[in-house]
């Protein structure tokens, strides 16, 4: 009989284990270790005992990377514009692109709604593990789509799934979700580590077999991460996350690894009752400001992948009755908020040790780059000294700890796009100020946080 083997993965960072331990000894979290079984090895196959006896496929030739066709490969939309530019330029022939979010992100939709219209041109497969297909065939009659030419299976069966594939061929295989399904092989349930794991490297290997674009839908845990262990996000092409509360209109699509494209790259949706609908200006919709400048209230430039967006960002200093002030930060690193908040006490002369300080970044927009800086504290200053600013001023630079005002990529672009919409002053470090400023916009160059203050 063949022995079962069993290991000890990290649902953190996906290291091995040979038996439990409390810690995982690569990222030094505790009690994240899961038991996975591993397929069971046959007496005298696989690999022989030494490097000589290795049984694998020697038919293989070896090609030198100069000789590699570089010819670029065909993608193939996906009717959305805004995904089509989070994803690289569209969807590839046998890439694997996983679509997390939380639950009534959209993900369900945004990709029936893709499904639906690809369908009147090209093979689709849907496969539906957590809702009946009438409950499918509900929702796609609730967005008015065309459901004509879609081929709908619900079944949570890898080896299932896998059969109905090779009859079927399709050019595109979706998978909702990858937490539902289960190889038969493996004993632990659906969801599990190693079912999930398993489960997604069948689907990979076909798809890269069959030159097949495979579609995955992933739940994501309390804290926003991706639900699972991390060596999924390793196995897949492109990770995708869809932000947003229900509370909110519009959703955020990023991408966060993509093998085919630009990472941190952005696309905007507006969820309406036909479902999602990109939205082919996202400064606009996040410059939906009051008639009244209100003081701690500023525009920044961020930069999203391969665009500028020009987004609001609002601060609130208030006198803290507790001895620890509070320091809340939504949409920016609440350590980096303190960190630019010593700064401005050691370099700009303005004390915030007793001040609860709120900081919230409008849309719902996650700014991940440090050009944000200048316009934090500025927005903080405003918010301190109860002085509006300017409506028509937009601001953007990385501040140093010595309190220099460091350049930021794309400088130029940044500046373009805030004229464009109606912005008159901007001040910017003093390396990304254009030579000659767009007609009707005032550009101040700083070098310093006290030259920033002054220009105010």
């Amino acid at each position: 009989m063949a022995k079962a083997k069993s290991a000890f993965v990290c649902t953190e960072c996906g290291a091995e284990y040979r038996k439990w331990q409390g810690q995982c000894s690569s990222c030094q979290e505790w009690n994240t270790l899961s038991e996975v079984h591993l397929a069971s090895t046959r007496p005298g196959g696989g690999t022989a005992p030494g490097r000589s006896g290795y049984a694998g496929d020697l038919s293989r030739e070896v090609i030198d990377l100069g000789n590699v066709d570089l010819s670029e490969v065909p993608r193939m939309s996906s009717t959305f514009a805004e995904f089509d530019r989070v994803l690289g330029g569209g969807l590839v022939p046998g890439s694997a692109v996983l679509l997390g979010g939380n639950p009534g992100a959209g993900k369900s939709t945004l990709l029936l709604q893709t499904a639906c219209k690809l369908a009147q041109q090209r093979r689709i497969l849907y496969v539906t593990g957590e809702e009946s297909l009438s409950q499918v065939a509900m929702r796609a009659h609730r967005l008015q789509l065309p459901t004509n030419g879609l081929k709908m299976l619900a079944e949570t069966s890898v080896e299932t799934i896998l059969a109905v594939s090779e009859r079927e061929k399709p050019e595109i295989l979706v998978i909702d979700s990858i937490q539902t399904m289960h190889l038969e092989d493996i004993s632990s349930a659906p969801g599990g580590v190693a079912q999930v794991r398993e489960s997604a490297a069948a689907l990979t290997r076909f798809a890269k077999k069959t030159n097949t674009v495979l579609l995955l839908v992933g739940h994501v845990t309390k804290d926003g991460t991706l639900a699972g262990p991390k060596v999924l996000e390793h196995m897949i092409d492109a990770s995708l996350l869809l932000e947003g509360g229900a509370d909110s209109r519009f959703r955020t699509l990023r991408g966060q690894k993509n093998r085919f494209g630009a990472v941190n790259e952005l696309g905007v949706f507006a969820m309406l009752e036909q479902g999602l609908k990109e939205v082919k200006n996202p400064s606009a919709i996040f410059l939906s400001r009051q008639e009244e400048q209100a003081p701690g209230s500023l525009v920044m430039v961020v930069w999203e992948g391969t665009r500028p967006i020009l987004v609001e960002v609002q601060a609130l200093v208030d006198e803290s009755a507790l001895g620890n002030p509070r320091r809340v930060a939504v949409g920016v690193d609440q350590n980096r908020l303190a960190m630019l908040l010593a700064v401005l006490n050691r370099h700009g002369g303005l004390f915030t040790g007793d001040q609860d300080v709120f900081l919230n970044v409008v849309g719902g927009v996650k700014v991940l780059e440090t050009s944000a800086d200048l316009a934090v504290l500025l927005a903080v200053v405003s918010s301190l000294q109860n002085r509006a600013l300017p409506k028509e001023l937009v601001v953007f630079g990385e501040v140093g700890l010595s309190g220099e005002i460091r350049p930021v990529p794309s400088g130029q672009e940044r500046i373009a796009e805030a004229a464009k919409h109606g912005f008159l002053r901007a001040i910017v470090p003093r390396a990304n100020a254009p030579k000659q400023a767009p007609k009707g916009m005032e550009v101040i160059a700083v070098d310093k946080l006290s030259d920033a203050l002054d220009a105010l």
